[in-house]
């Protein structure tokens, strides 16, 4: 085969190869759909997240939805909560949801609450419409030796500020257990529960 052919071909191959490590180093498309959504990102901020394993869609595109809420977030605090194990884009939705119902979080904090492995984006939302949630069958048994079985439901509402560190869906559950078998033991008779059910909240 002629040593030129073979030059040729060797050179497109290369071309090819070249071209295709560009296109994943550089995610062009994501730079365009950032830069049309007045997100200023630059190329080499594409690349440094690309060579810090960061995956760029996973910040660029909660940025872009948070530009679009009207949120101002810095891309660098996105990516350092990326690398910390975060959920970037559940912590923009609670930032957006928290904006619109006019609740008060910043970054850090969704950031903190998502971090300690809660849902932010659900915390928000059980601070704006409360959740019912229905404890497990709680067997208890009166001063009269009868046993009763009971069913609570219980309202919770989150408290953003004292999420970290507050008590969990579990945590509520457990105590509400333990104030229905202490209410039920402490009582004379179980015909006084089945007639004041209210004693026990």
């Amino acid at each position: 085969m002629d040593p030129a052919a073979i030059f040729q071909i060797a050179s497109i191959v290369g071309l090819f190869i070249l071209i295709s490590i560009i296109m994943w180093a550089v995610p062009v498309r994501l730079w365009i759909e950032a830069n049309t959504a007045s997100v200023r990102v630059g190329i080499g901020s594409l690349i440094g997240m690309r060579l810090r394993k960061v995956s760029p869609p996973a910040i660029v595109r909660p940025l872009i939805t948070a530009t679009k809420a009207g949120l101002d977030l810095d891309i660098n605090e996105l990516e350092a909560h990326y690398l910390a194990g975060g959920r970037v884009d559940r912590v923009v939705g609670a930032l957006i949801s928290a904006d619109k119902a006019s609740i008060e979080l910043s970054f850090n904090q969704g950031a903190a609450i998502d971090l300690a492995g809660r849902d932010v984006f659900e915390a928000v939302q059980v601070s704006v419409i409360p959740k019912v949630i229905n404890t497990p069958k709680v067997a208890a048994m009166a001063k009269d030796g009868i046993q009763l079985i009971a069913i609570a439901r219980v309202t919770v509402r989150a408290n953003i500020d004292r999420l970290v560190g507050g008590a969990g869906e579990e945590t509520i559950l457990a105590r509400v257990g333990e104030g229905i078998v202490s209410t039920i033991g402490s009582a004379d008779t179980h015909a006084g529960v089945l007639e004041n059910p209210d004693a026990i909240s």
